[in-house]
């Protein structure tokens, strides 16, 4: 009969050096693998981001974190509880190690780094609650709907623009622009996520005899291409190739 044993308790069962050296080998590799995706999650660089994304992964439990930023001094450290699993030999039980290793977060950390294995803080797994939320940008067909056209020959109004995107009552963070060139009036929403990474705007381009409301490539979107802007919404970029 099989079954599962801890790696503290392998004496007292007589069980093979082999099999717990085998499991604790495979938290050190499933240690190495978490550290390449917290190194190349380029987005997170809060030290409280870094812990939550690091709790998530399967078979781990952070117990520490420390520091603030991975882009200050030496980055940011988690000791982070893994889980490692192998099958004894002489009498087909499967061993459980759970090792802790130290983790180092930072631009200067080199690729495919196996963190060290150090001793386990005595305390309980660390929480971090849900990631936090964007604003909601409103969709494009309430946009459409929402913004008055104009006709052929008329010039669009920014004032009545203004006042039917202001009737929508949007999230107070989500930052509104117009701008107005000749007949035509542009307006970008936008929403910079909790997360670095593109931004999330929508674009309304009132023109005379026709209205239109659109994304940008995902390109545009990032932050210094001025894909977001109401210049944008007037004149638009060509799609990137």
């Amino acid at each position: 009969m099989t079954g599962l044993v801890l790696v503290s308790s392998l004496t007292a069962c007589g069980l093979t050096p082999t099999a717990e050296n085998k499991a604790v080998s495979n938290a050190r590799d499933t240690a190495r693998r978490m550290s390449n995706v917290l190194i190349g999650a380029r987005s997170l660089w809060r030290a409280r981001d870094i812990g939550r994304r690091a709790s998530e992964m399967k078979d781990a439990e952070v117990l520490k974190v420390s520091g603030t930023s991975r882009r200050d001094g030496d980055g940011v450290r988690l000791i982070i509880r893994v889980e490692g699993r192998a099958t004894d030999a002489m009498n087909a039980d499967e061993v459980v190690a759970r090792p802790c290793f130290e983790f180092r977060v930072s631009d200067r950390v080199e690729w495919d780094t196996t963190p060290p294995k150090v001793d386990c803080p005595p305390n309980p797994p660390l929480t971090f609650g849900p990631w936090p939320k964007d604003p909601e940008l409103p969709s494009v067909a309430r946009l459409r709907k929402a913004v008055p056209g104009v006709p052929k020959g008329g010039r669009a109004d920014e004032a009545k623009v203004r006042r039917a995107v202001e009737a929508l009552r949007l999230d107070p963070a989500i930052i509104t622009e117009y701008l107005t060139q000749g007949d035509t009036v542009g307006v970008s929403l936008t929403v910079k996520p909790y997360l670095d990474g593109a931004l999330d705007c929508v674009l309304v381009r009132v023109a005379p005899g026709r209205t239109d409301v659109f994304v940008p490539s995902t390109i545009q979107r990032m932050p210094g291409e001025g894909g977001c802007s109401a210049g944008n919404a007037i004149s638009p970029m060509p799609p990137p190739h």
